[in-house]
């Protein structure tokens, strides 16, 4: 059930821009997946002057990573919070990857050794606040950090997702599609993501890894309606109400 998960995870770990058409539509640089590219000077000759060994370089675009508590866990059936003076929050619907055990320094290759399964996750992002930290180069913690922000639905076994690379995630606002995407357009992929992640902290038992969302962000508003679902496996819905000021 989701609820272990705030029991026994420690953090949960962000991966944003990781569908080309959701960064885009905010405007942002699509990130690119490790490539070789080669000079035409390395092309049309051989030569092993410094400037043509320099041209042949492994160019590796790390995906962008953010944190978020996991006390912004909300179980299915909740009620998202707008926090004050906001009057709006952006939905983004995200496949969760759990982590089974510690890892730390994983090789891509045993990458899934490490999952212990997955959920339907939302990233709710109070897009205002989150435009005047990168504005002002700040971090994205109050944006995507507070209480309820991260809505999630109950852990799916490895046996009912065979292939986490092939799901359709969609979410609706008060009965209206919104977003509809494949895992499958993710640009780092689940095994490239752990290997990464764990080359930078350990990952423990619990942890969370927000994959991404697809394009059909925006917002939604107090008193609408969030359903969403990953398709054929688990559906979630959340109401959405203004933050009562000295709510506990």
């Amino acid at each position: 059930m989701a609820s272990i998960l705030l029991q026994v995870g420690t953090k949960i770990i962000g991966v944003g821009r990781n569908y080309a058409a959701h960064a885009k539509e905010l405007g942002n640089a699509v990130p690119k997946v490790p490539s070789f590219y080669f000079s035409l000077s390395s092309l049309f000759r051989i030569s092993f002057s410094l400037f043509n060994f320099q041209s042949l370089f492994l160019i590796v675009k790390e995906p962008v990573l953010f944190l978020k508590p996991t006390s912004s866990y909300l179980e299915n059936g909740g009620t998202i919070e707008i926090p004050h003076p906001l009057e709006s929050l952006d939905h983004e619907v995200e496949l969760a990857v759990i982590i089974s055990k510690k890892a730390r320094d994983v090789p891509q290759a045993k990458a899934m050794e490490y999952v212990g399964g997955y959920a339907l996750a939302l990233d709710m992002t109070a897009r205002e606040i989150q435009a005047t930290a990168k504005s002002a180069g700040l971090p994205w913690t109050i944006a995507k950090g507070q209480d309820t922000f991260t809505p999630i639905s109950s852990v799916l076994s490895l046996a009912t997702v065979p292939d986490p690379d092939d799901l359709e995630l969609w979410l609706k606002v008060d009965g209206e599609v919104r977003q509809k995407g494949s895992t499958k357009d993710m640009i780092f992929k689940i095994p490239f993501l752990i290997s990464h992640i764990s080359s930078i902290m350990t990952l423990l038992e619990g942890d969370v890894i927000l994959t991404g969302t697809p394009k059909g962000v925006g917002p939604v508003k107090a008193g609408q309606k969030i359903t969403a679902g990953i398709t054929n496996l688990v559906d979630v819905q959340f109401n959405v109400e203004k933050r009562r000021q000295g709510s506990s």
